[in-house]
């Protein structure tokens, strides 16, 4: 896979054969439908104005689910939870787990992006520093992209205002324990590597990426998804299925009883819904109609 895609992933890609972004689910029982709308974190807002039956499916749910509930990852218990997960612990540090030429090129990034020494970021993990510098670079080189405006937090508010119930699939701490903590640190560097050796790349892929999702493109996207460069910066075995397939039948196993209480919009990365192992597959093979809003 790219190098950008496997940082990319996690905030959130949008995919299906069939170029739509929102999916109402029906059948097995239910009485009324909900509705599945896969976002992106770099589009801009307003893409929501041209997602077909999305207005529909707002009106006709009671509740929204995401993957978390977006007030509890800005809470200070949160915070601090994060601030302990992103520094390493014991005696590690960044320089031991880069040559002196890898770690020079890292430090340049992080200088000219971050605007910091990369020895005042020594105990810090690899992998917020990518996430840091991935934020950075899209804000840089992505047109209209807004770390302030994003979908899944709009949806989330919009139903707080209208008095609708806000729910998440998982925790925020278990967001923090698959993008920090489920690879060994020599891993995340590898990767932070990656990333910096070859930036202009990068967003050459995440613009293309993003242009995919803002044009419903999800043909394009499904490919992007798939490809490869044959080497060290592909996902490694089990990285995936951390990332994106385990997360999905977990979900899976509560959706049913959610959708049972009350029809509702689920609003999560659009990467967790097509495939093998894709939420659209996995509703369909518990016994739910699942279609495009067109």
């Amino acid at each position: 896979m790219k190098k950008i895609l496997g940082i990319l992933l996690f905030i959130g890609i949008a995919l299906n054969a069939n170029a739509q972004l929102l999916w109402k689910i029906s059948g097995n029982g239910l009485e009324k439908p909900s509705y599945i709308l896969g976002t992106h974190h770099l589009a801009p807002l307003s893409i929501k104005d041209s997602i077909a039956g999305l207005p529909q499916a707002v009106d006709g749910t009671s509740q929204v689910y995401g993957e978390v509930v977006m007030s509890e990852a800005m809470s200070p218990e949160f915070m601090q939870t994060m601030q302990q997960n992103m520094m390493m612990a014991g005696d590690t540090t960044l320089q031991v787990l880069f040559t002196p030429e890898q770690y020079e090129l890292v430090g340049k990034a992080v200088k000219e992006n971050l605007m910091a020494d990369i020895a005042m970021l020594a105990k810090m993990k690899p992998a917020f520093i990518t996430q840091q510098l991935t934020l950075i670079l899209c804000m840089k080189h992505l047109g209209g992209f807004n770390p302030q405006e994003q979908l899944d937090t709009y949806f989330q508010q919009q139903a707080i205002q209208s008095g609708k119930k806000v729910g998440g699939l998982e925790t925020p701490i278990s967001q923090i324990n698959v993008l920090l903590n489920s690879q060994t640190l020599q891993r995340q560097a590898n990767l932070l590597y990656c990333l910096v050796s070859d930036i202009d790349k990068a967003m050459d892929q995440t613009k293309r990426l993003n242009n995919a999702y803002k044009a419903q493109n999800l043909d394009e996207m499904l490919k992007l998804m798939e490809e490869r460069d044959g080497n060290s910066c592909d996902p490694q075995p089990g990285e995936m299925e951390d990332l994106l397939d385990n997360r999905n039948k977990a979900w899976i196993e509560k959706m049913p009883s959610i959708m049972k209480e009350t029809p509702t919009l689920f609003v999560v990365g659009a990467g967790h819904l097509p495939g093998t192992n894709g939420v659209l597959k996995l509703l369909k093979e518990k016994g739910y109609t699942v279609k495009p809003m067109k």
